[in-house]
């Protein structure tokens, strides 16, 4: 970061700094990551310099040799990740791809039956702060008690409020959803069946769990996550959605795509095609599975009961007496990142609520095992017990700093 040394000294302190903070913390953010040199290169290249409105081949602006090159290699490695007939690699993250899809299937006040956040559920699947939830009519369904989709229950819904569009797909449901029934559900009631599988795209592109792509109609992903790409969304679908889809990318939502992100898509894509990613997939999903197992062992209750991908939601207001953002903040403290979040029927407020949400895969992709989850998972239990104990943290963030000395992140920056 030499160039940006010189032209910006508080940009470039701030970069330190923020490297440091990712080499000596642990990051349990579950829908963070950490990319790899070669897609921080693509991401910093001259790729964005260039506007190319259109898609590859169909263009508005001259000068695109290149960037059709870097569009169609993402989409064919995509293509070959996950099966689908059509894909789109333009939209700049999750949530747009989401809106885009929304505004090629629908029309003002159609009905969407999406997962409540509370329950697991993403902001954009129809919570009422949110920009579609004020164009169309989202119906929520939630868990059972079990902390399992009641599908009986999820037909009978959309047998009541006959849907345009179901919506699958979540942002802190820990359970593996049952593909088929949420496609003959859709099609019982003539709906539109679609999913969002940000959080478990590199799990699926791992072979670690199902593929959802030849159930749906409309399959929307980010590809950070667990995908372990750069910050951005891509939209896959049935051919007879392909059209409505890119017309509602641009010129409907986006004007010109990023297409430095769109080159670093296309490494990660390639990255995610070696066999070295499919062991990483299924590590995520035998440290997730460890974390369940160490947690219990600490008398935290586990919502949903448990975890089948890279995550788990804890209720530490229930099981410890410490509040989400409160604990939140004390394993800030000795180096350790994630959020609070709001547990199923949350009596709590979103900014305080009674859960954390814990996630794995940037800790599989330092190297990070069975050995270490089994430490994490004590250091968890140790800070929500101990929070207010500023020398109990002191000593716990040293014995953080020491193991993520042992796993760098990067060795080249």
């Amino acid at each position: 970061m030499k160039n940006l040394k010189r032209a910006d000294s508080q940009v470039y302190k701030a970069a330190v700094g923020e490297l440091k903070r990712q080499q000596e913390g642990m990051e349990l953010i579950a829908s963070e990551n950490y990319v790899s040199e070669a897609v921080l290169e693509a991401l910093g290249s001259v790729f964005t310099n260039k506007y190319s409105e259109g898609y590859p081949g169909r263009r508005y602006y001259g000068g695109q040799k290149y960037t059709d090159t870097v569009e169609q290699l993402a989409i064919d490695r995509a293509k070959k990740l996950f099966g689908a007939e059509h894909i789109n690699v333009q939209p700049h993250s999750g949530a747009p791809a989401n809106i885009i899809a929304y505004f090629a299937l629908l029309k003002p006040g159609d009905t969407v039956l999406g997962m409540d956040l509370s329950h697991g559920g993403h902001l954009t699947h129809g919570h009422p702060v949110t920009l579609p939830a004020k164009i169309y009519n989202f119906v929520r369904y939630k868990t059972k008690a079990d902390g399992r989709i009641d599908y009986k229950e999820l037909e009978e819904m959309a047998v009541k409020h006959k849907p345009k569009l179901i919506l699958a797909g979540f942002s802190a449901y820990t359970r593996q959803l049952d593909y088929k029934k949420f496609a003959a559900i859709g099609k019982k009631v003539g709906a539109i069946t679609m999913f969002d599988i940000a959080h478990i795209a590199g799990l699926i592109a791992g072979k670690a769990l199902p593929n959802p792509v030849p159930y749906f109609d409309i399959v929307t992903t980010t590809t950070h996550k667990t995908l372990r790409g750069p910050r951005g969304g891509m939209i896959m679908c049935k051919k007879k959605f392909a059209e409505a889809i890119d017309k509602a990318t641009f010129p409907g939502f986006q004007g010109g795509p990023h297409e430095n992100n769109v080159a670093a898509k296309a490494v990660a894509f390639g990255e995610a095609l070696k066999p070295s990613f499919k062991k990483y997939a299924a590590q995520i999903i035998k440290n997730a599975k460890v974390l369940e197992q160490e947690l219990v062992k600490h008398n935290f209750k586990l919502c949903f009961g448990g975890t089948d991908n890279h995550m788990v939601l804890v209720d530490v207001f229930g099981s410890k007496g410490v509040s989400g953002k409160e604990a939140e903040v004390a394993l800030d403290k000795v180096g350790i990142t994630l959020n609070k979040n709001m547990i199923p029927d949350d009596p709590r407020s979103p900014m305080d609520p009674s859960g954390i949400r814990v996630g794995v895969p940037a800790v599989t992709t330092r190297g990070m095992r069975e050995k270490e989850i089994k430490l994490i998972a004590k250091w968890i239990n140790d800070v929500c017990e101990n929070h207010k104990n500023d020398k109990k943290l002191k000593q716990i963030h040293k014995e953080v700093i020491a193991l993520c000395g042992r796993f760098p992140v990067y060795k080249n920056l």
